[in-house]
């Protein structure tokens, strides 16, 4: 059994080894494929106190593959390379968020 190093755990998917980008692509996929609507936000620090991230532009509305989804977190990833950035599922029946996993982690330590 292998134990993951020590560090500080943010959401749920953090308990895991970081998500390679083909794994992210299937986790946009599936926020698709469920009718949500993605969106990209980021932050300085990621705390779990933390509730309010900026909206890399607007949710992703008209996005219909992955790809264009991973091209805005690329985007937000080149322009702010030291902030968390995370993708982000919107529901518009129930009119919240659904889930978010976080994407990119900076090298801060």
């Amino acid at each position: 059994m292998q134990t993951l190093p020590k560090e500080r755990r943010y959401e749920t998917l953090s308990y895991l080894p970081p998500l390679t980008d083909v794994q992210i692509e299937k986790q946009v996929q599936y926020i698709l494929s469920q009718g949500y609507i993605p969106g990209v936000e980021f932050n300085e620090v990621s705390e779990p106190t933390e509730f309010y991230w900026t909206m890399w532009k607007l949710p992703l509305f008209g996005a219909k593959t992955s790809r264009e989804v991973l091209a805005e977190v690329q985007s937000c990833r080149s322009q702010y390379p030291t902030h968390y950035i995370r993708v982000v599922g919107f529901d518009n029946i129930k009119q919240c968020q659904v889930l978010s996993f976080i994407v990119h982690k900076p090298n801060r330590y």
